[in-house]
């Protein structure tokens, strides 16, 4: 079987980590999101690449979700003492490695997608993991701060200001003029499901889909498109979903992530089982659905999790 999975971070890693023990036989392909990319000291951070190359390689900080295991934060601490910020975004030691390998490899003319590749030689995630594209996209945030309307980054909104102000607006800057990276197209022509893990729907599987090409191709693979809610009783699993979800006009329930989505591109639907009753609603939107244990408290109840998906897509090839 072959699986394409579009992935942001946390959530999306930890599924895949699911799916992995739920499909050991799968071929795997994995679509990373890049608009969380951010040049930091010089080098370029791919913070949604990397924790799914962690988490499925074995390297991820359990507890918090990103970063590196056993990490230590001494080069951090001397570039803070020689005043050289941002202070707010904490890159370990090890992290560090990582960024700098990429950025070399970057300035010597590989494209992203080669040089994702390379850091999986380590890592061994045991997917193949392709950013959404090599070209430049990064998501800003536009806010209003003490009376003044500007655009943040992605990460300055989520890592320095906590999502503590409301988000206006959500640009994919660059995502207009990208192009798919090589593989991405043809990995879900080839498909015989793709899924949607239950990532963040606008800063993650939203931007991927922002890529011209890539939401026309999963609209028109021809296989099963299924979905699993990241919002479980009205409020995100982690993170701000609910944020960035109001500055499209969407509220922050299973339902209504799913009719954003919309049926022209989405054919199954998973909600928690404290979501039941909006079931009747997602199949009112023409989309097929089911109500089932959506916490991934372990990685056991990640694969029930992806089993259950893997089901609904088997739902609707009969449907």
């Amino acid at each position: 079987m072959r699986i394409v999975v579009l992935a942001g971070g946390i959530g999306g890693a930890r599924f895949l980590r699911g799916l992995k023990r739920a499909a050991p036989d799968a071929d795997i392909t994995v679509i990373g999101n890049t608009g969380d990319d951010i040049h930091l000291f010089g080098l370029k951070v791919c913070p949604d690449l990397d924790t799914v190359m962690y988490t499925l390689g074995g390297g991820i900080d359990e507890e918090q979700g990103w970063g590196r295991a056993d990490e230590t934060f001494h080069l951090k601490e001397e570039l803070a003492a020689y005043g050289v910020g941002p202070e707010w975004f904490g890159l370990g030691d090890r992290d560090f490695a990582t960024h700098i390998v990429r950025t070399q490899m970057i300035s010597a003319g590989y494209p992203l997608s080669a040089v994702t590749q390379a850091l999986c030689d380590r890592w061994k995630p045991g997917v193949r993991l392709v950013p959404m594209t090599d070209d430049r996209v990064e998501t800003h945030v536009a806010v209003e701060i003490d009376g003044e309307r500007k655009a943040v980054h992605f990460q300055e909104y989520w890592v320095k200001l906590r999502a503590s102000v409301p988000a206006e607006a959500v640009v994919p800057v660059g995502a207009e003029q990208a192009k798919p990276a090589p593989g991405v197209l043809e990995a879900i022509a080839e498909a015989d499901v793709i899924l949607f893990p239950p990532s963040n729907p606008v800063v993650s599987v939203g931007t991927i889909l922002a890529v011209p090409g890539i939401r026309e191709a999963i609209a028109d693979a021809g296989v099963p498109v299924v979905g699993l809610s990241p919002i479980v009783g009205d409020a995100p699993v982690r993170g701000m979903a609910d944020k960035v979800l109001a500055a499209v006009g969407v509220e922050a329930t299973a339902a209504a992530v799913a009719e954003h989505y919309g049926s022209g591109l989405l054919d199954g639907w998973l909600v928690d089982t404290v979501d039941a009753d909006s079931v009747t609603r997602v199949k009112a939107a023409g989309i097929l659905c089911r109500a089932v244990p959506l916490m991934m408290t372990d990685v056991e109840a990640a694969a029930q999790m992806a089993r259950e998906a893997l089901a609904l897509a088997d739902e609707v090839r009969t449907s």
